[in-house]
């Protein structure tokens, strides 16, 4: 590992969950209003986009917000995002879902994936001898 890889660690945040595009999220931002206010604000919506790697991740949230669509990019490891909440499972099957900008309504409805399964086979290996 070289130094710059070194550096970058230490940037990085220990507390984001493990999500992925199709996921609903709710991503607490910091937003400062002057030089001494600061307060949260709460961004939920579905992860259309993962991009990057590293310290440059980064994520697109799209939520339709009075009938309009709104999609805002967060860097992961950024100061400004406090923590990322994981609301719903979704499932996919690509990496980019940029096609939902063009669905309206119940068309743009994403399946929710099953956890439950994996945490059964989980259990089950354990007991098992």
């Amino acid at each position: 590992m070289n130094r710059l890889d070194a550096v970058e660690q230490t940037q990085m945040l220990k507390t984001i969950p493990d999500f992925q595009p199709g996921d609903t999220v709710r991503v607490h931002v910091r937003i400062k209003e002057s030089e001494t206010k600061e307060r949260i604000q709460i961004f939920e919506g579905l992860v259309i986009a993962r991009k990057n790697g590293g310290v440059r991740e980064s994520i697109t949230v799209r939520k339709t917000s009075f009938g309009v669509g709104v999609e805002r990019i967060f860097p992961l490891h950024a100061t400004i995002v406090q923590q990322i909440d994981v609301i719903k499972r979704g499932r996919v099957r690509r990496a980019k879902l940029y096609y939902l900008r063009n669905l309206r309504g119940k068309a743009a409805r994403i399946r929710e994936r099953d956890t439950r399964a994996s945490a059964k086979t989980a259990g089950s290996a354990t007991t098992k001898k």
